[in-house]
C-alpha cells in the first residue's frame, strides 16, 4: 500500500463514511486543528518520562482526540453511523476530565495571578497544547452537530491542560506588571 493516493490533488478530502469536500471547508479545517492538538499533546509527552503518570494521562487524551477527529470528519447525514466512544464523543468523555482536573488541582497551590508559560519544558509544552486545543474548539463550533459533546470535550481538555501545566510547575511565577509607563524612581 502506498501512502499517497493522489485523490486530494484536486483540493478535496474524503469524509468518514463517504463524501468529499474542499480541504479548506470547516470540517477538514477543524479536523486539522484537532490533529495539530493531538501532535502538541505528543510533543508534551515527549518531554515526560515514559510510563510516568503524565505520560499515561496524555496517551489517553491523544486517543480521545482520535475519536473526536472521527466525529468531526463525518458529514452530519452520516452521524447516525458513529459509535459512542469510538467515533463519537460522549458527554461522559468530557465529564471524565473533571475529576482529573480536581485531582491535579489538589496537588499544587493555584496561582493568584496570570501565569507566564515556560517554567519548565513540560509545562511550556502543555501550555502550547492548550492554546492549540482552544483553536480546535473554536473551529469545531462550525461543524459540531446539535447535541454533540465535541465542543464541551475540547473546552474541558483545555482546562485540564492548563491544570497539568501548573501541576508540572509545582508553583506558578506570576506575570510582572507593565512598568513601561511608570516613572523611574528617584
Amino acid at each position: 500500500m502506498k501512502i499517497y493516493t493522489r485523490q486530494g490533488d484536486d483540493g478535496t478530502t474524503g469524509l468518514l463514511y463517504g463524501g468529499r469536500v474542499r480541504k479548506d471547508s470547516p470540517g477538514p479545517a477543524a479536523c486539522g486543528d484537532v490533529d495539530e492538538a493531538q501532535a502538541a499533546l505528543g510533543m508534551a509527552r515527549a518531554t515526560t518520562g515514559r510510563g510516568s503518570e503524565l505520560d499515561g494521562l496524555l496517551v489517553d487524551l491523544e486517543r480521545d482526540l482520535w475519536v473526536l477527529m472521527a466525529e468531526v470528519a463525518t458529514a452530519p447525514e452520516h452521524h447516525d453511523r458513529l459509535v459512542a466512544g469510538r467515533t463519537l464523543v460522549t458527554a461522559e468523555m468530557a465529564e471524565r476530565l473533571e475529576p482529573l482536573i480536581d485531582n491535579l488541582t489538589d496537588r499544587f497551590e493555584a496561582p493568584t495571578e496570570f501565569v507566564l508559560p515556560g517554567q519548565s519544558p513540560t509545562a511550556a509544552a502543555l501550555d502550547l497544547a492548550r492554546t492549540v486545543v482552544r483553536r480546535a474548539e473554536r473551529s469545531a463550533l462550525a461543524v459540531a452537530v446539535d447535541g454533540s459533546a465535541v465542543v464541551p470535550y475540547l473546552n474541558r481538555l483545555s482546562d485540564l491542560l492548563w491544570t497539568m501545566a501548573r501541576w508540572q510547575e509545582g508553583h506558578a511565577l506570576p506575570a510582572r506588571p507593565d512598568t513601561s509607563t511608570q516613572k523611574p524612581r528617584e
